[in-house]
């Protein structure tokens, strides 16, 4: 099975299906309490830089869409709207905190839904930097399941699963995170240190 199909499956109708609740924007909101315990009871900061995934289409009133999105993020700090090698599309945004960071991102995401295109929205990930230096890991929102999951990427092929465990046990009361993790996929860097969205 190839990425796109792997994408497909676990980003796809039958996620969609097999999820326990609907998905919905405003859950991203849970994150900006969750980072005060990612920080205290974990020591992982919260990063400064977040990314929407999403599958685009080739139509007019789908560009006018990603438009009103890069309207969005527009704001102040840096943001891009990119292709990935694996034809998926990326809206990026760097922020000063990241409640804000949150927001847009939300607002982002609200304005694809608004415009129809919800459908068309696969995850949202942020991304928490160790206070001691190590590596990062990720809280991944997947619009399919309706629920948060943990991502602890080891170079580019490697996750550490005690870790996505602990911070499973540590958010649970936090978060809505996914209980089946058959559905946390990982979304690999295409060079160690870099974020999947790079």
């Amino acid at each position: 099975m190839g990425i796109l199909d792997s994408l497909r499956k676990v980003f796809g109708s039958q996620a969609e299906a097999d999820a326990t609740r609907a998905a919905d924007p405003d859950d991203l909101f849970q994150l900006t309490a969750a980072s005060v315990t990612m920080t205290v009871d974990l020591d992982y900061e919260p990063g400064d830089t977040a990314g929407l995934v999403f599958s685009a289409m080739d139509s007019t009133d789908f560009e006018g869409a990603l438009r009103d999105v890069e309207a969005v993020l527009d704001g102040p700090g840096w943001s891009s709207v990119q292709e990935d090698d694996h034809g998926y599309t990326w809206a990026v945004a760097t922020r000063s905190s990241f409640e804000e960071l949150v927001a847009d991102l939300y607002v982002a995401a609200d304005t694809l839904s608004e415009r129809g295109y919800g459908n068309r929205l696969l995850a949202a990930v942020f991304h928490f930097e160790p206070e001691d230096g190590g590596e990062d890991v990720y809280w991944i929102y997947s619009f399919r399941r309706g629920s948060f999951y943990p991502f602890a990427p080891h170079g580019t092929s490697q996750r550490d699963d005690a870790r996505e465990v602990k911070l499973q046990s540590v958010m649970d009361d936090e978060l809505d995170v996914e209980e089946d993790s058959a559905y946390w996929y990982p979304l690999w860097p295409d060079r160690p240190n870099a974020h999947p969205w790079e």
